[in-house]
């Protein structure tokens, strides 16, 4: 017969940890579990009940979930089978790997052999003798055993089965193959007829596959959610970092703010006391000076009262008469020059430093804000032009907005722009990109080559409002081309012109009324007459629109009318007068972008700017001295910047104002300027009644080009959409329009 030699020691680690119960710290005993997935002893589970008293709810002892305690207590919580187990098996472990010999499950009680082996069919612990006896069975000698040594005890885990589930009813001798899902129990073949015979009953091994595929669709849209939330973990560490990234960037910002103005108050503490220095210094050098030339004039006394006591003392009379008086006249003379100054001295002794530091400590105490909002990009809007020109600065404005639509007033955040060819191999230019802290920024680009474009403005990487956007880049204006018209319209003695964004031509005539071409040159539309009603005219000599609404500098009338685009009167302003908001031949008006109105009132020698309701707001006054003086004010118009130029008929020139009505500087000498256009790249078109000729200045007043050969040119307007001149030929009746 085989002998097995008990083993001795087994060294196990600790692999049943997770056998314990979270309440009672001790391994399981009947293991239920909650749906948190959970598990605790049934008797520790129905202390935590009693612990609820009436409320019906029961928190985990480990993640604190509330769980609705069910009808019957925690008995009828699903038995975690796999976990009551996995105590058995550690309890087989735990004697199997203790230092004392094992008794033999199956020896008569007195026995004293230990066990040897462990049969993982019987879950019994068997000694050499009932070892063989197992072996001789002809159905036990083909159950798995192990030795009891470190090999089984690393075996035990794959070779032990659970038990079979047996009936607890004595006289139903079967397993537990059946589950009744009516009452949540494992029951076998007899009480699945008798007890849960009106149930639904199914196979063990049935509503375990169901269960099996549950489980594992469960799994498959377990890792559709974990790869997401692994995608929101990354996006959450990239967020992390760009908090750091911002962090860092606020803080070199804060820095260096506070560093500007640390250096900036140093500066200024620089200043002022090298202002007192050179005060002090002044005041100084002048006493000392005025001091020296009393010091002077004592001594020059001095020395001829002291010259005169020793004569008087030591001379004879003909050594006195000799002198000739010499010294009574100097001393006079000397004495007569002190008269002649001032002995005040010639400057106070009052320095005082004015440093006012309350309001700036104020100011300084709510210097800066830190904000934790970000402005989504595709909340956030763009404003250009759809049009662009070789070589010139595109500016894009973006202002940053909330989800709600407000606007956000804080900057800070990464803005981008590009400009992408779609037909030179899709040349890309780069924006410079400006945060003008405010929640505003500034993207300027310089395309390069002339066709379609794709304008993209980011912001922190993504696209927003109406981005990307399309863009069409226009070769650079030339006006040297200017020569010949490419187009002539009859009108009788026109005055103005001007262009509607449809291409509609509007031009004020001598007959009193304005009339309106087609592109084509054919008469579209006549409106008003000669006359003094609304909507009548004597001379229109400027005309300005904008929209669907025209404005008529009416000369004859003293007054500027509104109409709509097809003619229907709508308001007037003004009349013969020299106050506010009166007129003395009116020959000009122009809108501005906020839609203000400003005219030209040619004998009153002024300018004059109302809002888009006729309320006068400004006056700049030709009548003035110096630089700010004009005569005869005629045409008008509006740099890129938004300043005010004005054709000084009287004087010759075109002088520049602000908006606010301050002078800016004054260019040209054309002769007798009547008209004035300027294009989106600064570039004037001035037309010289006197010359009679056409003038183009560029942005910085040099005259470039001349067109010549005109007959007392009047009005002169640019077409919106592609910059074509036209002229109010006057002298020839005429309308010329000229391509660029």
């Amino acid at each position: 017969m085989e002998t097995l030699e008990p083993k001795n020691s087994v060294i196990m680690e600790k692999p049943f940890q997770h056998i314990t119960c979270g309440v009672c710290s001790k391994p399981y005993n009947d293991p239920r579990i909650l749906p948190c997935l959970h598990s605790f002893c049934l008797q520790c589970l129905d202390h935590e009940i009693e612990k609820c008293g009436s409320q019906q709810m029961l928190q985990c002892p480990i993640c604190e979930q509330n769980t609705s305690i069910p009808v019957g207590g925690a008995s009828v919580l699903p038995q975690n089978l796999h976990l009551g187990f996995e105590v058995e098996v550690a309890g087989y472990l735990s004697k199997m790997t203790s230092n004392s010999d094992v008794a033999c499950d199956q020896s008569a009680e007195g026995s004293s052999d230990p066990a040897v082996v462990f049969c993982c069919a019987c879950h019994h612990f068997l000694c050499a003798f009932c070892l063989e006896h197992h072996k001789r069975n002809r159905i036990w000698s083909k159950h798995n055993m192990v030795g009891l040594d470190q090999e089984g005890a690393r075996q035990l885990h794959t070779t032990m089965k659970p038990r079979d589930h047996y009936c607890s009813q004595p006289s139903h001798d079967g397993n537990k193959n059946f589950y009744c899902e009516t009452c949540s129990l494992l029951v076998c073949l007899h009480c699945s007829t008798v007890t849960h015979k009106s149930h639904t009953v199914n196979e063990i091994s049935r509503v375990a596959k169901i269960h099996q595929m549950e489980m594992a669709g469960a799994l498959e849209e377990a890792k559709v959610v974990v790869t997401k939330l692994t995608g929101a973990i990354n996006e959450n560490n990239r967020m992390i970092e760009q908090v750091e990234i911002s962090k860092r960037n606020a803080f070199l910002a804060i820095n260096q703010a506070f560093e500007t103005l640390q250096q900036t108050l140093e500066e200024r503490k620089k200043t002022l006391l090298s202002e007192l220095e050179a005060i002090s210094l002044s005041k100084t050098t002048a006493l000392t000076l005025q001091k020296e030339q009393f010091e002077k004039m004592v001594g020059d006394i001095g020395h001829y009262t002291d010259m005169a006591s020793q004569i008087l003392q030591t001379h004879t009379d003909h050594e006195i008469v000799a002198l000739g008086g010499l010294i009574p006249t100097e001393l006079q003379a000397t004495l007569k020059r002190v008269q002649t100054i001032s002995l005040t001295p010639n400057q106070h002794s009052y320095i005082t430093a004015s440093v006012q530091t309350d309001d700036l400590i104020r100011q300084l105490l709510k210097l800066g804000n830190i904000f934790d909002f970000y402005p989504p990009p595709s909340s956030c809007a763009w404003i250009s032009t759809s049009v662009a020109k070789v070589g010139t600065r595109y500016a894009v404005k973006i202002q940053s907005k909330t989800s709600e639509g407000a606007e956000y007033p804080h900057g800070g955040v990464e803005v981008r722009g590009e400009m992408r060819s779609k037909t030179h191999n899709g040349a890309v230019v780069y924006g410079e990109a400006e945060d003008h802290r405010d929640g505003t920024y500034t993207i300027t680009l310089t395309p390069q080559t002339a066709g379609p474009h794709q304008l993209l403005i980011t912001m922190d990487g993504q696209h927003v409002q109406n981005s990307p956007n399309d863009l069409d880049v226009r070769p650079k204006r030339d006006y040297h081309i200017l020569c010949n018209a490419q187009q002539v319209i009859q009108c009788n003695g026109p005055r103005c012109v001007a262009i509607h964004d449809n291409g509609d031509i509007y031009v004020g005539s001598g007959d009193g009324c304005i009339y309106v071409f087609y592109q084509t040159g054919q008469l579209k539309n006549t409106i008003g007459s000669r006359g003094s009603g609304d909507g009548q005219f004597v001379l229109p000599y400027g005309i300005s629109i904008k929209g669907d609404v025209l404005y008529v500098a009416d000369f004859g009338n003293h007054r500027v009318q509104k109409l709509t685009s097809s003619g229907k009167f709508l308001h007037k302003i003004g009349q013969q007068g020299s106050g506010h908001g009166q007129f003395n031949r009116p020959v000009a008006v122009i809108i501005d972008s906020n839609n203000k109105l400003i005219v030209s009132d040619y004998k009153n020698h002024r300018i004059q700017i109302f809002n888009e309701n006729g309320g006068w707001l400004l006056t700049i006054d030709g009548n003035s001295s110096g630089n700010h003086s004009f005569q005869s004010p005629w045409g008008l118009a509006l740099d890129p910047q938004g300043s005010i130029h004005v054709a000084s008929w009287g004087s010759n020139t075109i002088k520049v104002f602000t908006k606010e009505g301050v002078y800016v500087r004054m260019y040209g000498d054309p002769n007798d300027p009547s008209g004035i256009a300027i294009d989106d790249e600064g570039y004037s078109i001035v037309s010289e009644c006197g010359g009679n000729c056409l003038s183009i200045y560029d942005p910085e007043g040099n005259k470039i080009h001349t067109v010549g050969n005109l007959e007392t040119p009047y009005g002169t307007a640019l077409d919106p959409r592609d910059g074509s001149v036209f002229i109010a030929n006057y002298g020839a009746n005429t309308v010329l329009k000229y391509c660029v």
